[in-house]
């Protein structure tokens, strides 16, 4: 990391100007169109975005609907794990696919980025078929960590690349487009979900795996870019390069700050499919459109519901329509203060979507998130490139997944202690507060609700109707109303709020810091 400039002080018998005279100010860069700033890119640059879009539509394409496979109670054919299974799958999955990219950014700087994308590729296509074929929950897990393996390994290589081939005058509208490609995968990820689901769970793993393999071919149509690396380091050298250079109070602060931020934003795709699935009722919408694909749809007894994958889906639509020209109208602005925007907008619309079941509120608040997301994200990525020291693009790089490795990991837990998921509130009111149980009190352990009141977690929410004689939807409701389960967005939205005054307080001192301030 480049060193900021060093302070003058004048000693006592010096004399000191009360106005020294000012620099010349250096020529305005010459703001081009964006389609001129787009032909600034050279070709690994093109190659490797769609590299990511294919990379992010397989892996999309299973991670907008792992949240219901894994741990929905009434979903056929899914695994039925708990949420506190489900919980640590999602706190490792986080910590080594986005932990691992702090080691495998020296790599890749050092042993070549093209070799790294291979090699990320070859684990994934195994991860997805693995995927396919485990049901127990070690079998599963094994699977899933062999993804998360595959994808750190990819990032900085394809970052890394990514960073080399741009410049501070392009790198706006640069990351722009990256992240647009990103949410083009993502996007197209959803209904392709849906529509390999319709051939039955594994066909979601096998789509993604075949999906996965196209990137070889990418690898052949574009030169390898150089890292300006020392490429003679050992492997030894290169592991205390990337630990030593992370000790730097700035650098800690930075990642500290973003990680309640990505703690924040996570949940849209990991918990809010679950949280949708269970309390938000879309069947007056979908009958007031009245048009909507039959495979976007699904038949529960609340009526027809429009999929969760396919709601929350809006997220990365609005991204795909307008990342690109959000970023050519804030190429200008300075960094730091366009993060600082994003998390104050992500923050309120996290909380809309969060905590009002109406499914337009999700909508609205869908809105806002993407907003904030749209000036975060790309940003974030922007930054870490633009004070990464020469020959350490991909490390830095990886040192941007390092909150998101936190943040993630500590809202899988989050989750895991405090979510009120519906089929364990249904089985916890069948015990508090009807007779449908045997004799004696529950003792308050979750895992033993199903033995004492003598029901399934799968059955659950169907027996609580027939027991009160009510509604799905009354029943929804009366669950809704009684143990409140929307709190647990209160502990993410303060988590977004704590991140917002921090990068207040950062953005500010980091006008004194040259290497950082940008």
């Amino acid at each position: 990391m480049a060193q900021p400039l060093p302070s003058s002080s004048a000693g006592p018998n010096e004399f000191v100007s009360s106005s020294p005279p000012s620099p010349p100010s250096p020529p305005e860069p010459e703001k081009l169109s964006f389609f001129a700033t787009a032909k600034t890119f050279p070709r690994p640059f093109w190659m490797c975005c769609v590299m990511e879009m294919w990379e992010r539509l397989a892996y999309f394409g299973v991670r907008v609907v792992m949240p219901i496979y894994i741990m929905q109670a009434d979903e056929p054919g899914g695994l039925h794990f708990t949420k506190d299974d489900k919980g640590s799958i999602y706190f490792w999955w986080a910590i080594v696919a986005s932990g691992i990219p702090m080691i495998s950014g020296g790599f890749a700087d050092r042993y070549g980025y093209k070799k790294l994308i291979a090699v990320s590729a070859t684990i994934n296509i195994a991860a997805y078929v693995m995927m396919a074929n485990m049901r127990s929950y070690w079998g599963f897990f094994a699977s899933v960590m062999l993804l998360a393996l595959g994808t750190a390994l990819f990032k900085p290589g394809l970052q890394g690349t990514l960073a080399q081939s741009m410049s501070k005058k392009n790198s706006s509208v640069g990351w722009g487009l990256f992240y647009w490609l990103v949410n083009v995968g993502g996007a197209i990820g959803p209904p392709l979900a849906g529509f390999m689901h319709s051939h039955g769970w594994p066909a979601v793993f096998y789509g993604s795996a075949a999906i996965t393999t196209l990137n070889y071919a990418m690898l052949f149509t574009y030169p390898g870019v150089e890292s300006g690396a020392d490429q003679s380091k050992g492997i030894w050298t290169v592991v205390k390069g990337t630990v030593v250079n992370i000790f730097d109070a700035k650098l800690l602060a930075v990642i500290a700050i973003f990680s309640g931020f990505w703690m924040m934003l996570y949940q849209l795709w990991d918990f809010m499919p679950n949280f949708y699935a269970d309390w938000i009722d879309s069947s007056g919408f979908v009958k007031l459109v009245g048009f909507l694909p039959e495979a976007w749809l699904q038949k529960t007894a609340r009526g027809v519901q429009l999929k969760q994958e396919n709601a929350l889906n809006l997220n990365a639509l609005l991204i795909v329509l307008f990342v690109v020209p959000m970023s050519f109208l804030v190429a200008r602005m300075r960094v730091l203060s366009a993060i600082t925007l994003g998390i104050l907008i992500a923050t309120i619309g996290t909380m809309v979507y969060g905590t009002l079941p109406s499914i337009y509120m999700v909508f609205f608040g869908i809105l806002l998130f993407s907003l904030g997301e749209m000036l975060t994200g790309p940003k974030k990525t922007e930054y870490f490139a633009l004070i990464a020291p020469k020959g350490k693009k991909a490390l830095y790089l990886g040192y941007v997944n390092i909150p998101v490795a936190i943040g993630a990991a500590a809202g899988a837990k989050v989750v895991a202690a405090l979510y009120g998921e519906k089929a364990t509130l249904a089985l916890r009111y069948l015990a508090e507060k009807t007779d449908h149980h045997g004799a004696g009190n529950w003792d308050g352990n979750a895992d033993h609700l199903a033995a004492f009141v003598g029901v399934q977690r799968t059955s659950a929410v169907e027996t609580l109707c027939n027991v009160l004689g009510q509604s799905p939807n009354a029943v929804n409701q009366l669950l809704w109303d009684t143990y409140k389960p929307y709190q647990i967005w209160y502990v993410f939205g303060a988590a977004g709020l704590c991140s917002l005054i921090g990068m207040l307080v950062f953005s500010r001192m980091s006008r004194k810091w040259q290497d950082l301030d940008v």
